[in-house]
């Protein structure tokens, strides 16, 4: 376990592990870092490292400045996933579901699910004046605090009530306050449906009397187009607490689709190209191209070239696909030739070809890759093309209007 730092903030967060993909745990209004430890002492997934940090105005970072809105929660969470340098799925509870998800609609290349566990609506609760009063009244009272835990929750210990009270009693109260404020009125992009098509799933507590089954279906699971649901038994707005092991299951059964350990078959190698795939990010691609590489495919009207241009088209490319499997390899002279086959846009076959061209080095100098069937080559571009606006030249892909 090591502790990193973000640069020039005060940003800390805790590494666990050493896998090549990653669990980003971001926890909820008046917690810490640990309520995430009993879930992860129960994951039992491979090859993933598990990821914690404190909220700014929470745990170890009470004493932060402000703002405390949405926004800046998020860019703290964005920083976190971007120094990981790895795929990552996002878990939110309450209102860390909110901050995920906002990280996860401007991370889609690199966010490959979001759990949701006991979610409020990104729209806001809009509490009634009295309703909201009593949170506020929660900043420096850690009895009140201690009282509505146990309300909302069907099996938090005595331990655990005890802790939760000197973490939520150590947090001011005008940060408490504007907490409320920002979980209550919500973001603007909870109005419309959202932005991040990736895998979601959503957890709710059974005996939970905030994150209620009517908010979840109406202020949560509307908004996604390809969310799945589950419920733990016996358990209220705290499920992670109080019941770990069940929630570590559906986390790590979320885990084997969202993050899967690899992608190639066999009797294919695990080389830059499919690596860099498993990676889905920009980085992870740039170490297997030459400076100058050149990336042509069906879904470019014209060639890419430059690695700096090459490596965002490709991790934008890999952050479409829900699934991508190499099939079968060859080799003649420099050149590669890998089969694949490929899930997106809600389970959309599409199968093709990539030729590799590398240089003395290894490196990749040219990357040619024929997708089919014709709808889908279309349609990915125009997705490329939305993806990569104002990062790359638009008119190197088809235009859905023509």
């Amino acid at each position: 376990m090591k502790t990193e730092r973000i640069a020039d903030s005060d940003v800390r967060f805790r590494r666990n592990g050493n896998g090549s993909r990653a669990v980003v745990l971001v926890h909820g209004f008046l917690d810490d870092q640990h309520v995430w430890d009993g879930v992860i002492e129960e994951l039992t997934s491979q090859d993933v490292e598990t990821v914690q940090l404190d909220l700014a105005g929470h745990g170890e970072r009470t004493e932060a400045d402000g703002p405390f809105t949405l926004d800046r929660l998020a860019s703290e969470v964005r920083a976190v996933v971007d120094s990981l340098g790895k795929p990552v799925v996002l878990v939110g509870q309450s209102l860390g579901t909110l901050i995920v998800e906002l990280v996860a609609a401007t991370r889609p290349e690199r966010v490959r699910g979001l759990v949701l566990l006991t979610p409020v609506p990104l729209a806001g609760t809009h509490l009634p004046d009295d309703v909201l009063e009593s949170f506020y009244a929660l900043g420096g009272d850690p009895g009140a605090q201690r009282a509505a835990r146990t309300q909302l929750s069907r099996g938090i210990g005595e331990a655990d009530l005890d802790r939760l009270g000197v973490v939520g009693g150590r947090m001011r109260p005008d940060v408490v306050r504007a907490l409320v404020d920002a979980w209550n009125t919500g973001h603007p992009d909870g109005e419309k449906p959202s932005r991040y098509p990736g895998p979601v799933l959503v957890v709710r507590g059974a005996c939970d009397t905030f994150a209620t089954a009517e908010l979840v279906e109406r202020g949560v699971l509307e908004r996604f187009g390809r969310a799945e649901t589950a419920t733990v038994d016996e358990a209220g707005h705290w499920a992670h607490i109080e019941r770990p092991a069940a929630v570590a299951a559906l986390l790590g059964a979320f885990l084997a689709e969202a993050l899967p350990a690899g992608i190639t078959k066999s009797g294919v190698r695990a080389q830059p190209w499919t690596t860099a795939f498993a990676g889905k990010s920009a980085d992870s691609f740039a170490e297997a191209f030459a400076e100058e590489v050149v990336l042509e495919a069906t879904t470019l009207t014209r060639p890419v070239e430059g690695r700096d241009q090459v490596k965002q088209v490709m991790a934008t490319a890999s952050g479409i696909y829900e699934s991508l499997a190499f099939t079968h390899e060859a080799t003649r002279g420099p050149r590669t030739y890998l089969e694949w086959e490929a899930t997106a846009f809600g389970g959309l076959r599409i199968q093709g070809v990539t030729v590799l061209t590398k240089d003395e080095d290894g490196r990749i100098v040219r990357a040619a890759i024929h997708h089919r069937p014709l709808g889908a080559v279309l349609r990915f571009s125009v997705e490329m093309r939305e993806r990569l606006r104002g990062r790359i030249d638009p008119t190197h892909f088809h235009d859905g209007d023509r």
